[in-house]
């Protein structure tokens, strides 16, 4: 299996070298040149989560060795670091709404499945190339991957890790998970600006020849554990395989019915890895995209033009608060036949103008794949406390948005199962909220009391989490990402020459 720029900018590469890589040099992202199909038996037939890690990561990442595959693969998904041996659970909320729980990890969010592995995958890939470079990870965040990379790759050898998030943009939880991090090789910044600006100075990183030439000859590289790396999205499609299999075995679904995925969604990302599911023999109907307030997927999926001219709204689903979608571009690129021409095209309008329009032909490709919506806050919150009263379950802020989705959809004559990208608690005033109206304003008073209301205990991510220290408080703004970063990388000695910004 090879992989390919979805910009037709850059020669063929494996996946160890697409996963070193992070994202095409010359800008795009990495896709396979073919998806393979996997046979049902194999998903509602196996044992565990990890035989179907290990037969999609043999398909996928076709230059790693069985053997480390395997290694990757214990070492990852484990009782130390998922609380379930299934490591992802399926929640009936009646007979056609399924919820596929996804956060069972040591952070609390759906980001734990891909990046407990990835750094193992990054540390192979890096002896299979013979890359000898010491890799700096730069990381945007909306609130749940940051924390989750900083716990895949703290302490990794030969590799660190620098997080850039939203100041005041993120929830409380989110950010203390984040700031009280230890390590001896993360770093974790506070930028003035949203996600798409922490984004966008990621990427405008990646893209200086300058900065990555100074680097490299110092023995330095960057690469990425965003969802733009293959590594990050890849291990994502084994849950849409291993949650149908689940719901086959207990009897929600029938082997071989068609179903439909609701994924709430703002960079594209944890949908996208439904799609290559689909490819690959998943019997799926339809892809809900569900958005909150900042609704440029639903927008676009409406009327064909993605633009990003308009106001940024912070909301109750702040990992949501996005409006630059990086992954619709590898989506795209599947929709047009793999034509890179186009996707280039569209994406330098994006890039000058803000925003461009797709033919007709590609948005009917498209409709037979996509549902889309959007869920406003009120809503999110009513359907927490109607699915509570109902069946005794609490959502959190974003798989509500699901949720609430799903619903105007329901009569489709389909089940649909739910992606659950977070755990309640790691949202817990505005959930509480919603079932009691009025709260303090304090994230662990809240966690406390909507443990009490629910009867269900609080997730070890955040047990004891008030009491740790915050060991990183830098706050900078957008101007200065490019030098905090040279200046961290100064700071821990990793160069072996001056990499000041000039």
């Amino acid at each position: 299996m090879m992989y390919i720029s979805t910009r037709g900018n850059y020669p063929p590469v494996t996946a160890s070298q697409a996963i070193g890589l992070g994202m095409v040099p010359e800008g795009g992202l990495f896709v396979p040149q073919s998806l393979p199909i996997l046979p049902s038996g194999i998903y509602t037939g196996a044992s565990s989560y990890k035989e179907v890690a290990g037969v999609v990561f043999e398909l996928l990442l076709t230059d790693f060795t069985e053997e480390e595959l395997r290694r990757s693969i214990d070492s990852a998904y484990n009782d130390t670091t998922f609380d379930l041996p299934e490591v992802v659970k399926i929640v009936e909320l009646g007979p056609d709404q399924l919820i596929m729980e996804l956060w069972h990890g040591p952070t609390a969010a759906f980001k734990d499945v891909a990046l407990q592995i990835m750094p193992h995958l990054l540390s192979c890939a890096k002896k299979k190339t013979g890359n000898s470079l010491h890799t700096v990870i730069l990381v945007a965040t909306s609130g749940d991957t940051g924390k989750a990379a900083l716990e895949g790759f703290k302490n990794a050898d030969g590799i660190s890790i620098i997080v850039f998030y939203p100041h005041e943009g993120v929830s409380e939880i989110q950010q203390l998970q984040m700031t009280t991090t230890d390590g001896n090789n993360t770093s974790v910044v506070a930028v003035h600006g949203n996600f798409d600006d922490c984004q966008t100075g990621v990427k405008e990183l990646f893209a200086d020849a300058t900065v990555r030439m100074q680097l490299r000859s110092s023995g330095i590289e960057f690469s990425s554990a965003n969802s733009i790396n293959w590594g990050r999205l890849c291990p994502q499609i084994i849950y849409y395989f291993t949650a149908y299999g689940e719901a086959v075995r207990r009897g929600s679904i029938t082997n071989g019915e068609t179903v439909d995925f609701c994924v709430p969604t703002g960079n594209f990302g944890n949908i996208l890895a439904g799609y290559y599911a689909r490819c690959m023999g998943l019997p799926v109907d339809k892809l809900i995209c569900a958005s909150n307030k900042n609704k440029v997927l639903a927008d676009f999926f409406a009327t064909g033009t993605y633009s990003r001219n308009r106001e940024f709204f912070k909301t109750n689903s702040p990992s949501m608060d996005i409006l630059i979608s990086s992954n619709l571009e590898r989506f795209l690129y599947a929709m047009t036949g793999g034509d890179s021409r186009r996707v280039t095209s569209w994406y330098e309008d994006l890039a000058k103008t803000g925003s461009f329009t797709i033919d007709q032909t590609t948005r009917e490709a498209i409709d037979e794949v996509i549902l889309s919506g959007w869920v406003d806050e009120a809503e999110v919150l009513s359907t927490i406390n109607s699915i509570f009263a109902e069946h005794h379950y609490i959502l959190d802020t974003h798989t509500a948005v699901g949720v609430a989705l799903s619903r105007r959809f329901s009569g489709r004559g389909r089940k649909t199962i739910i992606a659950s990208t977070a755990s309640p608690y790691k949202f817990s005033c505005d959930v509480l909220g919603a079932l009691e109206g009025t709260v303090p304003d304090d994230e662990f008073i809240c966690i406390d009391r909507l443990s009490a209301v629910s009867g269900t205990p609080i997730h070890q991510a955040l047990s004891g989490l008030r009491d740790r220290p915050v060991l990183h408080n830098r706050l900078i703004s957008l101007q200065q990402m490019r030098e905090t970063v040279l200046s961290i990388i100064n700071d821990a000695g990793l160069s072996g020459r001056d990499t000041k910004a000039e």
